[in-house]
Formats: C-alpha cells, structure tokens, sequence
C-alpha cells in the first residue's frame, strides 16, 4: 500500500469490467469474480465449524490450537490463488488524511470493542484463543501466528467479501461495476448486520462494521477499511495478550 501526500481531488475508482475478473480456463464456479472473494471467507468459516465439532467430540484443546495456523494458511493461500482478480485491491494511492482517518477509526472501534460487552450485547460464549500450553507458559509461536493472521490476513480477506463484494452485491448483482460512494443505505444497513451477527459481540460487530463501511464508501479505496481493520485487530491482539482476556480473540 502506497501512501502519499496529494491535493488532488477524489475521483471513484473506475471499476474494471467484469471479464477482467475471469481465470483463464473457462467460465465455471470456481472462475467467478464472486467465488474469489466469497471462498476464502467460506474457507476461514468452515475451520471455525470443524473447531467447534472437534471439541464437541473430545479433542483437547492443545489439539485445537493448532487448527488457527492451519486456517490462516489455507486462507492465505486462497488470497495467493485469486491475487490477479482483486482490482479493487491494486497498489492504488491512499492519501495521509485517509491514512490518518483508517487508523483513527481503527483504534476507536478497538476501544469500543473492549467496552461493548453488556449481557444484551452479546450471542453464545466465545472460546477464544488461549495461546497457554499445558505447564501454563505461552507459546509465543503461536502468539505470533495469531496476530498475524488477525492482523494481516483477516482484515484483507473479510473486507473483500463483506464490503467489497457483498455490500456491493446486494446493491447490484454484477457487483464490479459499483462505485462504493453509490452503494446504498439498504445494502449497508444489511451489510453490516450481518457482519454484526457473525461474531460473539454481534453489537459491537455491527459498530465496526459501520465503521469500516463508511470509510470504503467515502474514500472509494478499499485499503482504508483494511487499514482501520488491520489497526483494530493488531492493538486487540497486543490488548489480549497483556490483559490475559484469551476469550477476545
């Protein structure tokens, strides 16, 4: 990501045609512009699922730990795969006041994130991610890996698929051809719900969903709702770690 300091005005970002999207080889599923931004995301949530069925049948949780390596792997390689086709994601100029603006956001949903905790706020109990091993000293591999995946792989791979395919699909099926300042209320509002109602926090879900949606629609670069995604989930990570507060992650 290049940052620069410019007075040009913004322009939205001309959105590439949608063969452009195409891998080579054919027009089926897996060749879709829709699939590369929805499989990893499918990907990261289906090692969620088989997390919590190998738990429900017994395996320990030393066993599990080491199935968040594994996701961030494969979802890595998934980005990896479909690198070609997120145009949305080409080396384009943010300008420092856009920077500045992601990073401000960032630690402010982080803030809220940590205090929106009331009973009402909250579906289910989330088991987190306890990095301690049997003899009860931290594995600091796995600390790493951690934040990593949450702070670089994570925040890439949810704001292709929430903000910049859904919020966009639901708005216009051929999604591509969206200019994110058009995107409009009913698709952000159903965007962000259901961003919300993925985590443990849906209402702090739903805030940092809002966040991150109004910062791709004003500035039109989807690298400032990473950035602010990134900023949130790095200084959470530094946040759990220091406080012990495993269930966060």
């Amino acid at each position: 990501m290049q940052i620069v300091m410019t007075a040009q005005p913004h322009r939205p970002p001309t959105p590439a045609p949608a063969h452009a999207e195409r891998i080579p080889g054919g027009d089926g599923f897996f060749q879709r512009p829709s699939t590369a931004r929805i499989l990893p995301f499918a990907t990261y949530m289906a090692f969620i699922a088989l997390a919590d069925l190998l738990a429900r049948l017994g395996w320990s949780d030393e066993a599990l730990r080491w199935l968040y390596p594994a996701k961030t792997a494969a979802v890595v390689g998934l980005l990896w795969m479909y690198r070609h086709h997120y145009t949305e994601l080409a080396w384009r100029t943010l300008r420092w006041s856009q920077a500045a603006a992601a990073v401000v956001v960032g630690v402010v949903v982080l803030v809220l994130w940590v205090n929106l905790d009331a009973a009402w706020m909250q579906v289910g109990a989330s088991a987190g991610f306890n990095p301690t091993n049997a003899a009860g000293r931290i594995d600091w591999l796995l600390v790493a890996i951690r934040v990593a995946g949450a702070a670089l792989v994570v925040p890439v791979m949810e704001e292709l698929f929430w903000r910049s395919f859904l919020m966009r699909w639901i708005e216009q099926r051929q999604f591509l051809n969206v200019y994110p300042a058009r995107v409009g209320t009913m698709a952000v509002v159903v965007s962000v719900i259901l961003f919300g109602v993925e985590h443990n926090l849906w209402f702090a879900g739903i805030v940092a969903g809002a966040a991150y949606s109004l910062l791709y629609i004003k500035s039109g670069n989807l690298w400032s709702a990473v950035l602010a995604h990134a900023t949130t989930n790095g200084l959470l990570g530094v946040w759990v770690v220091v406080t012990a507060n495993w269930t966060y992650w």
